[in-house]
Order: structure tokens, then sequence, then C-alpha cells
């Protein structure tokens, strides 16, 4: 597991351990990402290594991010200790950036025993045993931003943790914006008690999932998502449709951005514009 950790991360970890160990294979974990890999920072696991993980939040491997393992000095480090332990298939639980230098690895791997093997660094029957490099990549991120998976590990627990604080929160936030990094905000009893608009931005990066779902479970006024950038005159309409609800008795309302929200122009769209809107 490298960079940063998500919900379900030490799910993942038991179930690949678990089922290589099912299939006949026998399990190495490397400690703290790739730090661990380029310093040898690994050890056999088995079937009760990873018992009672699952409820833990973080990730029993631990994970750091590796500025080394972009060198290609890092990358032989990292090659040659796979090499002398026979290690030809690497799970990888992260985002963006481990996935990115996972592939990276990958595509050098050819040129990486080549070297272990013009300096000596590996015998011939070791590198035999691992001509072949197999990389699985298992998206840890909040953000459900990656492509070619259904859901992402770490959004689902993330959109409920919002949900529930939602729900559970009432009267608890005396000010009207709000930013939402997982945490708490005035659930329906407390806005509609106080009459008030609360503006919630939403985590997400540049996907606009978690805000998406988010209005849809709370039931909304307004949504933006960088998916579908507001074009010219959006503030007009928004006021419109919360003035409509107002009118027609509703107590509060509640608008939600994401965080890579932008209009049609690329400008970003905060909090803080919202409220200078309504204002």
């Amino acid at each position: 597991s490298s960079g940063g950790d998500s919900q379900g991360m030490n799910a993942a970890v038991r179930a690949t351990v678990r089922m290589a160990i099912f299939k006949g294979c026998k399990v190495f974990g490397i400690r703290e990402g790739y730090n661990g890999l380029i310093n040898d920072w690994i050890n056999e696991y088995g079937w009760s290594d990873v018992s009672a993980i699952m409820q833990k939040g973080g990730t029993k491997l631990g994970t750091a991010r590796c500025m080394e393992f972009m060198t290609w000095e890092g990358k032989l480090k990292a090659a040659r200790n796979l090499v002398k332990r026979g290690i030809n298939n690497l799970v990888v639980i992260g985002g963006d950036g481990s996935l990115t230098g996972a592939n990276i690895f990958l595509e050098q791997w050819g040129n990486l025993t080549a070297e272990l093997k013009e300096k000596e660094m590996a015998s011939d029957s070791e590198l035999a045993r691992v001509k072949r490099l197999n990389v699985v990549g298992m998206v840890g991120s909040i953000d459900n931003d990656f492509c070619g998976t259904d859901m992402t590990i770490g959004t689902d627990s993330a959109l409920h943790r919002f949900l529930k604080r939602l729900i559970a929160s009432q009267a608890r936030h005396q000010g009207r914006t709000t930013r939402i990094s997982l945490c708490e905000f005035s659930g329906e009893n407390g806005t509609a008690s106080h009459q008030r608009s609360f503006i919630l931005e939403v985590m997400g990066r540049h996907c606009g999932y978690l805000a998406l779902m988010s209005a849809l479970a709370c039931l909304a006024d307004w949504v933006f998502v960088p998916e579908d950038p507001p074009g010219e005159g959006w503030e007009t309409k928004m006021c419109e449709e919360l003035r409509k609800g107002r009118d027609a008795g509703r107590r509060y309302s509640i608008i939600i951005i994401a965080e890579g929200a932008v209009d049609q122009q690329g400008k970003p769209i905060k909090a803080t514009d919202i409220k200078e809107v309504g204002s």
C-alpha cells in the first residue's frame, strides 16, 4: 500500500493475502509503501497475519510517499529485492501516483533486470524466476476518480461517513458556510430551526461523484460538479431556484460543491463565492 490511505485498505490486504494462500502462492507483505520495496522491509505473510484487521482504519502494511522510487537507482534497488526473493507478482493498493509508479516500474522491468545481470547484482538462476513481472493495481481513493473500476476502495465508506455526520449533527454550527472534509454539519432539524442556507464543499478532487451522491441522498437544492460546469448567469438561476423553495415554505436550503467544481470558463467555484452570491 502506498500514498494516502483510505477506508477499506485493510480489507483489500486481507482478501489479497488469503486468496493468494488459498491458491497456493507464497505471499509477502511490503511495509511502508515503496520505501519498503527499496529498503527490503519485506516479510512473508501467513493466514493469521491478516486476522482481525478489517475493522481497523489505515493499512496494516503502513504507507508512505517515496521520492527515491522515482529515480532509476531507487527502482534498481527495488528490483534487486524482488529478484532475490523470487517475487514476480506485485499487488499495489494506492491512488494515481502509486499506480503510475507501479506502471512505470513494470515498463522498465526488462531494463532493470538487464542491469542487475550486467552489474552481477543477481545470478542467472534468480533472474530466470522473474523474467516477467505481473502488476495488479487496486485503487485506494475516496474520490472514485479512476477509470476501469466501478468503485474505488474508500469511496462508499467516505459517502456513508459524510451522510452519517449530516444526519447526526443538528444545530452544532452557527456559521453559514462549511467545508466538508468528511466532517460534520447541521442536519435538517438544525437548518430548519434557524432558516439558514448551508453551503458544503465536498472532497473528490476533479471527480464529482461524492458531491452528486451526497446531494441526491440529502435532497440538496443545488449541486456543482466538475463534470457539468455551469454556464453564464448560473448565479441568478441558482438564487431563483432557492427563492422558489423558500416561497413554497421550505425553511432551509442546502448547496453542495465538489472540491474541483469550475464554471465554463474554468474559474473555480468555492463556498465563499456562493456565500457572496447569496448575501
